[in-house]
């Protein structure tokens, strides 16, 4: 079974999960991953570390996270590593209140959160992990919307939408007479605090009367579902259920332009392109198996697992800056507690 094979299944496993369960934000869920090798043979290398890792978070980290996990544990069978799933925004609350080590973010952690966590005396390393493009889509039934611009998307999701903008040629007037159905993040999701940031221009700022949910799976299948939908999420989930779902491109001011590989690696699908984060407690990494996770998942030999589950690996520059940080026990954030739009990340840390 390859690798991306497996990842599939546990992300459409995962959906089901949370489908049965009404896994929400609220609820969340996790994942303990396999502690053998995969095809049940005896791996030679397997080293005798022992302990336990929590982590939790971010759906759209999750995928890198169950994979990194997944191999590592195989490496590693003494060691247990549990992968939940609450959204960015529950991560945290979680990660501040001591019940993880490591919390995945979809988004820089916010003022409030440095707040909490300081309040409970927990310290943090900040360490991104991989790239990401949020798409836009849309059923495959729907043969009219291509590309759209910001400002157009602005016009669906900003709050002066709701109730108002309710049909496709409220959008572009040579749109078909349809109503439009929309499917989003969650507000615990740090995917909904970086698409209304790029999008409306205000983190948070969205209309309230669209399908929501922290479990971007949940959002594949509504928009797979219902011919008059448009959603978007991370680059992963597309790549993995494209069969089932259309890409819209996205017109940022320099033309219309998809999420690649390549478009989100040269920053030319803009505004929608982000990094990636997972954050670990200081005093977790006290703990070998927390600080040899949290290198694993930063090795560059490990760069394949990040492009295998739909994201893009860091360059060479930014995963020594990383290094240095976990090295180095860097607490903090260097965004200080601001959005990631418009930032470069290798900018930001060099300045350390």
């Amino acid at each position: 079974m390859s690798f991306q094979a497996s990842a599939k299944q546990k992300i459409l496993w995962t959906s089901l999960v949370a489908l049965a369960f009404g896994a929400t934000a609220c609820g969340g869920g996790a994942t303990d991953t396999a502690t053998s090798d995969t095809d049940g043979a005896t791996n030679p290398a397997a080293s005798d570390l022992t302990g336990s890792v929590l982590v939790d978070g971010s759906s759209t980290v999750f995928p890198i996270s169950e994979a990194m996990a997944e191999e590592f544990m195989a490496k590693n069978p003494g060691v247990r590593v549990t992968v939940g799933v609450s959204g960015t925004g529950g991560g945290f609350k979680k990660f501040c209140a001591g019940e993880t080590d490591i919390s995945n973010a979809s988004r820089p952690i916010k003022q409030e959160e440095i707040e909490l966590c300081k309040q409970n005396g927990i310290e943090y390393v900040e360490i991104p992990i991989a790239f990401d493009g949020l798409s836009v889509v849309v059923n495959p039934g729907n043969d009219f919307a291509q590309c759209l611009t910001v400002e157009e998307l602005k016009t669906m999701w900003e709050p002066a939408a709701q109730g108002t903008i309710t049909n496709w040629n409220q959008i572009r007037p040579d749109f078909p007479d349809q109503p439009l159905a929309l499917y989003g993040a969650g507000t615990d999701s740090g995917t909904f605090d970086y698409f209304t940031a790029a999008i409306v221009g205000e983190e948070s700022a969205s209309r309230g009367d669209y399908t929501a949910s922290e479990d971007d799976n949940v959002i594949v299948q509504g928009v797979a579902s219902d011919p008059n939908s448009l959603g978007y999420f991370g680059f992963a989930y597309y790549s993995e259920n494209q069969d089932q779902l259309k890409l819209v491109e996205v017109d940022g001011g320099n033309g219309c332009v998809a999420p690649s590989e390549e478009t989100i690696a040269d920053g030319s699908y803009q505004p929608l392109s982000r990094p990636e984060f997972f954050y670990v407690k200081a005093t977790s990494l006290d703990n070998p198996a927390v600080e040899a996770f949290a290198r694993y998942q930063i090795d560059p030999d490990n760069a394949n697992l990040v492009a295998e589950t739909g994201y893009v690996p860091l360059p060479a520059d930014i995963q020594k800056l990383t290094a240095v940080r976990l090295d180095e026990r860097r607490v903090g954030s260097v965004f200080e507690g601001g959005s990631a739009v418009g930032l470069k990340l290798s900018e930001l840390l060099s300045k350390e």
